[in-house]
């Protein structure tokens, strides 16, 4: 599925520069799969995903602030999505996400 946090996939989310890998807002325990299968991923390029050469505070793996927003942003945009497919409430919204994920970051 194509991602739900942008419709720009070819360029990172961050820097615009032309797009090596996605950051997968959730993972862990299968999570990844349903992510995948979500669109729950955001756009970056190598460096800003997990292989940064200036050090781990400049990759979203190495920045803890980073990837909790990363986690909130897509859970957020899950919500969004599901209010728009299927017509629920932001609180229904919010218990469909915690009962396929199994966790909720907001």
């Amino acid at each position: 599925m194509k991602s739900i946090i942008t419709e720009y996939e070819d360029i990172s989310a961050f820097s615009q520069a032309p797009t090596e890998c996605k950051h997968h807002c959730v993972y862990g325990r299968g999570l990844r799969e349903l992510a995948d299968q979500d669109g729950l991923y955001i756009p970056l390029t190598n460096a800003e995903h997990n292989k940064s050469p200036y050090g781990l505070l400049y990759q979203i793996h190495g920045n803890p602030t980073a990837e909790k927003l990363s986690k909130m942003v897509g859970q957020l945009a899950w919500e969004k999505h599901a209010i728009s497919q299927t017509g629920c409430n932001e609180h229904e919204a919010r218990q469909f996400f915690r009962q396929r994920y199994g966790i909720s970051y907001l």
